[in-house]
């Protein structure tokens, strides 16, 4: 299923959630992060990922954090 730039298939990564048309995992973007790491040091290391890719993921993680119903239907149970 493709989900904007994110595609989770079983037969891609196990269903791991990755940017469309690469293998790299949504998860590393965020590691990348955490870990300090500037967008451009993620472009650089994945060439495959676009800028834009990485843009449209950012803004679903921002909606889905300020958007109080995705978080309650998300995150409370």
């Amino acid at each position: 299923m493709k989900y904007g730039a994110v595609n989770i298939d079983p037969e891609i990564m196990g269903g791991t959630p990755v940017f469309n048309g690469t293998r790299v995992p949504i998860q590393t973007l965020f590691d990348y992060i955490e870990s300090g790491e500037t967008l451009e040091e993620f472009l650089d290391d994945f060439p495959t990922v676009s800028q834009d890719q990485v843009v449209e993921v950012l803004k679903m993680a921002k909606k889905t954090l300020t958007t109080e119903k995705i978080l309650n239907e998300t995150f409370i149970r």
